[in-house]
């Protein structure tokens, strides 16, 4: 399937562990993770474990979070944090030992909401760094830095393309790194009120990596407005060649019963 099934928010009712072969026997060979780990540095225990599930799974980890905070308390990434900037600096080596190890290549750093006690500007600059020596970082197994908009997350300052676009242009001017690239969540842009047309016409064969949810409500797809289906269509008739990241939240006994064939449509992707 062209699909990756990101397993944080997704087969919840398992055991994180158990997630890949879950996704597996429903046929898929792809996975992606956020942060899977309570702490930056975990123990290589955990790493041993967490690698065991992707590999006896037979599936592929395509995407994995670097270290983000703690998300269901609200964070949203460490990149811009003053405070936990060593945390995510730390954090670096595990993410790249892990990707080396399992041939993951998409590395998704969330950018960090603002604190109260630094300025937009010393985050901003902050986020220069770190974005900079997250490239460097994966650039040696072929690693892709991804930066995406987020909604829903009151004091997150990345909402559309161009904001996370005007970021990877200032670390590619003042490091010299390309990858690093624009993770379009067509969910989350529609949200945040981004062309997301505008945004697969003009950049299409920029995206790092392509993630999707229905909306209203962030369900799979069907359950909403938004005509996936075309967006990825046309996302890949102008350049992306990546896999599409299944990013929804589903109450549904089957989450994947969308992909049905007599459920084809042209608004299902």
């Amino acid at each position: 399937m062209p699909y990756t099934v990101n397993c944080s928010i997704l087969l919840t009712e398992l055991p994180l562990l158990e997630r890949p072969a879950a996704a597996r026997a429903a046929g898929f060979d792809a996975v992606e993770f956020w942060w899977p780990f309570p702490a930056a540095v975990p123990t290589d225990a955990e790493v041993t474990a967490f690698e065991c599930a992707i590999t006896d799974a037979g599936v592929r980890l395509t995407g994995l979070n670097f270290a983000a905070g703690d998300m269901p308390a609200g964070d949203r990434g460490l990149v811009s944090w003053p405070a936990r900037s060593a945390e995510f600096r730390d954090n670096l080596a595990v993410v790249t030992g892990i990707g080396g190890a399992l041939g993951c290549t998409g590395f998704n750093a969330l950018y960090g909401n603002r604190v109260d006690e630094s300025t937009p500007e010393v985050q901003d600059a902050l986020a220069l760094e770190n974005l900079a020596l997250a490239a460097d970082a994966v650039a040696p197994i072929g690693g892709t830095v991804l930066l995406e908009p987020v909604s829903g997350a009151p004091r997150y300052p990345l909402l559309t393309a161009d904001d996370v676009l005007a970021v990877i242009a200032q670390v590619t001017t003042a490091s010299g790194y390309d990858n690093v690239k624009l993770l379009a969540d067509f969910y989350h842009l529609t949200v945040n009120g981004d062309d997301v047309a505008a945004v697969i016409a003009e950049h299409a064969a920029e995206f790092g990596h392509i993630q999707i949810a229905d909306a209203p409500g962030r369900g799979e797809p069907g359950t909403g407005a938004l005509p996936l289906a075309h967006w990825i269509e046309q996302s890949r008739t102008l350049g992306y060649t990546g896999p599409v990241g299944l990013e929804y939240k589903t109450t549904a006994v089957d989450p994947f019963a969308w992909l049905a064939p007599e459920n084809d449509s042209k608004d299902t992707p």
